[in-house]
């Protein structure tokens, strides 16, 4: 009988220690795996970068879109006719002094 009792204490820390390396298995993987907490600060960041370069493409594709229907055949904007003759024609005012 005292035989059983000595054997009792190391099964217990085997099993506490199975346990406890299980654990730590587990809080590791939550932390650091691929869908842990660095993953999902990297992704968050990641997205918030791309939610940037989307407003940036929104802006440009508007100016591109405004630029377009200035230049239709419905819409007649001077200042864009003016600038357009400049540089395709190489036209300028009468009273300009042009500089090479």
């Amino acid at each position: 009988m005292t035989a059983d009792r000595a054997r009792a204490p190391w099964g217990l820390f085997t099993t506490c220690g199975l346990a406890a390396a299980i654990a730590l298995y587990f809080v590791f993987a939550a932390v650091q795996g691929d869908f842990g907490l660095f993953r999902r600060a990297e992704i968050l960041g990641e997205a918030e970068k791309l939610r940037t370069e989307l407003a940036s493409v929104q802006s440009d594709v508007l100016r591109m879109e405004n630029l377009t229907r200035r230049m239709s055949d419905d819409f007649l904007d001077l200042d864009l006719l003016e600038q357009q003759s400049r540089d395709i024609l190489g036209l300028a005012r009468p009273d300009e002094v042009i500089l090479p």
